[in-house]
């Protein structure tokens, strides 16, 4: 098995919304904000080689929304699904499988694309099977007020209609592997319904990607918790038996979100959970 960090884009995001009912002044220390309170965010995806079987987790938001609407998440840098894959050595039509942790734009986007004479949509990836799970996605296609604009329809609705719609098979144990993917899938509810954080051995090691359960350095403190989340309190409840087994196994945290670090561990503390050491990709993959 290979590993390979996929750089999807980079956007902002409001820091208060990314932070919810923590202070600026203390937020502020590990995720700066600029002059119109917004704050740096990756779109950093997992590209897993597993034998025949390339497996694509996330795809950033994609391009085919409007002007306006990227206005509002103000991309930077030059990073781009299409040009992190090609330096990896892969193209978009080598994916077999893309495996979606929950159905918001900065998440799924990238999937569907405008087909060639921007009449309809089309998967972007013509030959990937697309994996969510059912109670996501009804929850997703019957979106509630609070998630809607998170919910697109066009980001959703063209995976069904294509065919390459899956989904994955529930478990009693969150960690046991999955056959349909070959790696571990954790579930989780308070920032959206049924969120999937996957857990993958990679020599000897296991790698958490951790999609919107943890979206950066700065969100390990159990209060710090986004703006964004449905559930707030039940996700106080699943980060904090989250981080206290991350620690204790020693497991390295991929982060999706995090514009400036890659992968991290904990370690307890007195005052808690907190951040032990970061690494790069580079460090951990190879």
């Amino acid at each position: 098995m290979n590993l390979y960090p996929i750089k999807a884009g980079n956007f902002k995001l409001d820091g208060g919304a990314m932070f919810g009912v923590v202070p600026k002044v203390l937020w502020n220390k590990t995720n700066p904000a600029d002059a119109n309170n917004l704050i740096d965010i990756a779109a950093r995806c997992l590209l897993i080689e597993d034998g025949e079987r390339l497996t694509l987790i996330d795809s950033g938001m994609g391009d085919k929304q409007s002007e306006k609407f990227f206005g509002y998440y103000s991309p930077w840098g030059d990073d781009d699904l299409d040009k992190s894959l090609k330096e990896k050595g892969f193209h978009r039509d080598d994916i077999t499988d893309i495996f979606i942790t929950h159905l918001h734009f900065d998440h799924c986007g990238g999937v569907v694309q405008w087909n060639k004479d921007r009449t309809g949509y089309e998967l972007a990836f013509k030959n990937a099977k697309v994996w969510s799970n059912k109670e996501h996605w009804d929850w997703a296609v019957q979106p509630n007020a609070r998630e809607k604009a998170s919910f697109l329809k066009e980001n959703i609705l063209p995976i069904e209609e294509s065919g390459h719609l899956n989904f994955v098979s529930r478990t009693a144990n969150a960690f046991q592997k999955q056959t349909e993917l070959g790696f571990g899938v954790l579930f989780a509810d308070g920032h959206t319904e049924k969120q999937m954080i996957p857990h993958i051995t990679h020599k000897d090691k296991t790698i958490v990607f951790m999609a919107d359960l943890l979206p950066t350095v700065g969100h390990i403190p159990l209060p710090y918790v986004m703006g964004y989340d449905t559930r707030p309190l039940l996700t106080l409840d699943e980060k904090k038996l989250f981080l206290e087994t991350a620690a204790d196994n020693g497991w390295y945290l991929f982060l999706e979100h995090d514009a400036h670090n890659e992968i991290i561990t904990l370690k307890h503390t007195e005052k808690g959970v907190r951040l032990n050491e970061v690494f790069s990709c580079e460090d951990i993959f190879n």
